[in-house]
């Protein structure tokens, strides 16, 4: 196994779990071949499920446990009472160095709590960022933060830029990601005073860093930048109303397409290229939400993933292993940071 990289995954986390957990994990293991898993969580219901999907004995380890963190729990009572779940000991194998990464479509705020502590910040991080990978017209982008920070000072806003460059160099080899700041208008005078202060550090570093700007709500869908920074407050309603909309146009379509026998004949015509649309907006592809900041690989995974949507976000959290995610952004903000930018370290 020394080549085999090893994932450790929160078997029981999430409204579908163990099923869709353990389906996914046996999709990922039938296309990659190198990857080894250790599964937390019910053994005997885990066992049952490994034969039924077809997991091969020989990819597999599972860590036997049945406390599971609740969905609706407090995360500091989770971290409190959660030091035997299922959640807790896949992050706790990161932190040992068992395991490379750890994927949990449980609790976000316990998760993020429990991975926060475990594993630490990295140097020169003030606090982590949730980052997803969301489609736009000129093709996939990242938005951070989606939820962890409902505040956020200019240096947050920063560092989440940093980040996001490093995460979008990554994943799709851009040189030099465009960077826009979410605010109410384009104008330099618009938005609030972190935003602006912030807007003005990434000025000064922009012989380092593709900073082009404020960015608005409707420019996120049209892909006017490759990674999109706010606070945890505004990047949450974005998203939500993102997937929202989403959903909104594929129930509307369907719909339509029952209205009457025209409309369904018009609804076969365009069936190819419909299709190719419900691909495209399909959030299940873009399932894996990363906390970065953090000195290890967690992924977080919509609660309500089916298989599909599950086996995506292992995917990432396998591509974010690999690529030495935690080293690069380390070594970003070392390389950016490095100049004489105005004092961030006060709070607005």
């Amino acid at each position: 196994m020394s080549n085999t990289l090893v994932i450790s995954v929160d078997a029981m986390g999430g409204d579908n779990a163990p099923e869709s957990v353990i389906e996914g994990v046996s999709r990922v293991a039938a296309k990659d071949k190198d990857v080894f898993f250790f599964l937390f969580g019910d053994e005997e219901r885990i066992k049952k499920l490994a034969e039924v999907y077809r997991l091969p004995d020989d990819r597999y380890k599972i860590h036997h446990t049945t406390d599971v963190v609740k969905g609706d729990a407090k995360p500091s009572v989770a971290v409190r009472s959660g030091r035997e779940s299922s959640m807790w000991k896949a992050i706790m194998s990161v932190r040992n160095g068992y395991a490379s990464a750890v994927v949990s479509a449980g609790n976000t705020g316990a998760l993020m709590a429990m991975s926060k502590i475990c594993l630490g910040t990295l140097s020169g991080i003030d606090r982590p960022a949730i980052a997803a990978v969301l489609p736009s017209m000129k093709g996939p982008i990242v938005a951070l933060d989606l939820g962890a920070n409902a505040e956020c000072n200019s240096q947050n806003l920063v560092e989440f830029a940093i980040m996001g460059h490093v995460l979008h160099h990554i994943l799709y080899k851009t040189e030099h990601p465009s960077i826009g700041l979410l605010n109410i208008g384009s104008e330099e005078t618009k938005g609030r005073d972190e935003i602006r202060e912030a807007a003005s550090v990434l000025r000064e570093l922009n012989d380092k860093v593709n900073f082009i700007g404020f960015v608005e709500g409707n420019d996120i869908c049209m892909g006017k930048a490759d990674v999109f920074v706010s606070d945890g407050f505004s990047g949450n309603v974005a998203l939500k109303t993102i997937e929202g909309t989403s959903k909104f146009i594929t129930g509307i379509l369907k719909e339509t397409a029952h209205k009457s026998i025209l409309a369904a004949l018009g609804f076969l015509i365009a069936r190819p290229a419909l299709l190719k649309l419900r691909k495209k907006i399909d959030p299940r592809m873009y399932n894996g939400a990363m906390f970065l900041g953090l000195n290890g690989v967690s992924v977080k995974s919509h609660g309500g993933a089916d298989a599909f949507a599950f086996a995506c976000a292992v995917e990432s959290a396998i591509h974010m292993a690999r690529s030495n995610l935690c080293d690069k952004i380390k070594h970003e903000l070392k390389h950016v940071m490095d100049v004489d930018v105005p004092d961030m370290t006060k709070e607005i």
